[in-house]
């Protein structure tokens, strides 16, 4: 048991499995404010524009109403909305993406500084210029 635990802790402290579980916590924080700005901004705009239209009523009845039970509906607004909200979402972590690779390439691009010389260097350095001095006289 004891054995089983170390390999467990190893296999969650490894780098990529914190890196991922990172990933889903920001992933669905985002997608809750993806999810937000579609249902509480775009689709009131879009609804409006079709004639005060709210998707998530769209549906067409199935079958005849009974007291006391929801008439089965096919809700095809919710699909709608949940698309619209998909495509949102996938354009935002494109742009997202995109913006990353770009600071990444940035960062490649940039030069690394040249090493600073060895204690040998700048001696030898040193005698070099100073026999050229000599050399020059």
């Amino acid at each position: 048991m004891k054995k089983l635990l170390e390999e467990f802790k190893a296999f969650v402290m490894r780098g990529n499995v914190v890196d991922m579980a990172v990933g889903v916590i920001i992933a669905t924080a985002f997608g809750k404010i993806v999810t937000s700005l579609v249902n509480d901004i775009f689709m009131p705009i879009i609804g409006v524009l079709i004639g005060n239209m709210n998707f998530s009523d769209l549906q067409i009845k199935l079958g005849t109403p009974v007291e006391g039970v929801e008439q089965a509906a096919i809700r095809y607004g919710a699909f709608i909305q949940e698309v619209i909200n998909f495509l949102i979402i996938a354009f935002c972590i494109f742009v997202f993406i995109k913006v990353v690779i770009s600071l990444q390439k940035k960062k490649e691009e940039k030069p690394a500084p040249a090493p600073e010389p060895t204690k040998e260097e700048v001696l030898l350095t040193e005698i070099r210029d100073a026999l050229n001095k000599i050399a020059d006289k």
